[in-house]
C-alpha cells in the first residue's frame, strides 16, 4: 500500500508548490507592504488594540487579496513575463500552472477575504467591491498609462479606508488622507521596482515610472519618499504625536536615505534589494504608532 501511495504523493507536492510560486508565498515583502499602513489605519480608527476579531480578518484578508492579486497578474503578464529574465520563470508564463488554474485560485482567494470583510460593517462590505476592482485593474494599466504605479498605490491603499469602514462604520475625511499618503509610499518603493526591469521593460514596450521618470527616478523617489512621511506624520501626530512616534519617524528617513544610496547608481540587485527592504519602514511607523496608543 505504501509503494503504490507514494508515487501518486510526489505530483500533488508539486502542483502545491507550484501554486505556493504564483502567489509568492516565499515572498512575504509584498503582503507586509499591504499590512503595516492598513494595520496603522485599523489602530488609529480604534483608537489603540482593534480586538482580535478585526486584526484577523484584516491580516488573513491582507494575504489573501495580495495573493489573488499574483495570480490575475501573472495571467495579465504572461506574454511579456517571458522576455524578462526575472519572470520569466513564473508559473503561468512558464507553463507550470494553467491560465484557467490561476484564474480559478485567485477566484477562491478572493471569495475567502469577502467573506472575512462580510464579517464586519455593511460600509466595509461595500468598499471591497471598488478595492477589487482596481486591484482587477492595476495589471493592464501598465499598457496604457505612463505612470501605472499610481493605480498600484491606490490599490494596495484601499485598506486604509477599509480598516476605518471595519471599525467605525463611517469613513472620516482622514481616512481618505491617509490613503493619499500611502500612495506617495507606494510610488516610492514600486519605482524602485521598476528600475530592476527597466532594460527589459524598454524592449519589450511596458509603461512604468522608472522608464516615464528617467534619468530623475532617483529624485522622484526621493520626493515620494519625503512627501510620504510629511503627510504621514502630520496626519497622525495630532493623535498620535510622542516619543515613540517621533522616534518612528526618525527612523523612517534613515531608512528613506539608505534605500536612497542603495538606488543611487541603479544596479539591479541594489533597487530590489531597496524594495525589498521597504516592508521594514512601514513596521517601523506602525510600532512608533502602536506604542503611543497603548
Amino acid at each position: 500500500m505504501t509503494a503504490r501511495s507514494t508515487p501518486d504523493a510526489a505530483p500533488q507536492r508539486s502542483r502545491f508548490a507550484c501554486y505556493l510560486d504564483l502567489i509568492r508565498w516565499n515572498r512575504p515583502a509584498g503582503w507586509l507592504l499591504l499590512l503595516w499602513p492598513t494595520l496603522s489605519a485599523l489602530w488609529l480608527a480604534a483608537a489603540g488594540w482593534p480586538g482580535w476579531h478585526l486584526l484577523a480578518v484584516f491580516v488573513l484578508g491582507t494575504i489573501l487579496m495580495r495573493s489573488a492579486g499574483c495570480c490575475v497578474n501573472d495571467v495579465a503578464d504572461r506574454d511579456f513575463d517571458r522576455h524578462v529574465k526575472r519572470t520569466a520563470q513564473r508559473p503561468v508564463t512558464s507553463g507550470r500552472v494553467s491560465v484557467r488554474e490561476a484564474l480559478l485560485l485567485g477566484a477562491v482567494l478572493a471569495l475567502l477575504a469577502f467573506l472575512l470583510v462580510l464579517t464586519t460593517t455593511a460600509t466595509a462590505v461595500w468598499l471591497s467591491l471598488p478595492a477589487l476592482a482596481v486591484a482587477l485593474a492595476y495589471p493592464y494599466a501598465k499598457r496604457v498609462l505612463s505612470m501605472p504605479q499610481a493605480v498600484l498605490g491606490v490599490a494596495f491603499s484601499f485598506g486604509i479606508p477599509m480598516a476605518y469602514a471595519a471599525a467605525l462604520g463611517e469613513l472620516p475625511w482622514q481616512a481618505w488622507a491617509l490613503c493619499v499618503a500611502n500612495l506617495f509610499w507606494v510610488l516610492a518603493y514600486d519605482t524602485e521596482y521598476a528600475m530592476v526591469d527597466r532594460d527589459d521593460d524598454l524592449r519589450i514596450g511596458m509603461k512604468t515610472s522608472a522608464i516615464t521618470l528617467g534619468q530623475w527616478d532617483v529624485a522622484a523617489i526621493a520626493a515620494f519618499y519625503l512627501i510620504h512621511l510629511a503627510l504621514w506624520g502630520g496626519l497622525i501626530w495630532p493623535i498620535a504625536g510622542g516619543l515613540w512616534f517621533g522616534l518612528a519617524l526618525a527612523a523612517a528617513l534613515l531608512q528613506v536615505l539608505w534605500h536612497l544610496m542603495l538606488i543611487r547608481d541603479r544596479s539591479r540587485d541594489a533597487c530590489f534589494k531597496a524594495f525589498r527592504l521597504n516592508h521594514w519602514l512601514g513596521f517601523t511607523l506602525f510600532a512608533g504608532l502602536a506604542i503611543e496608543l497603548l
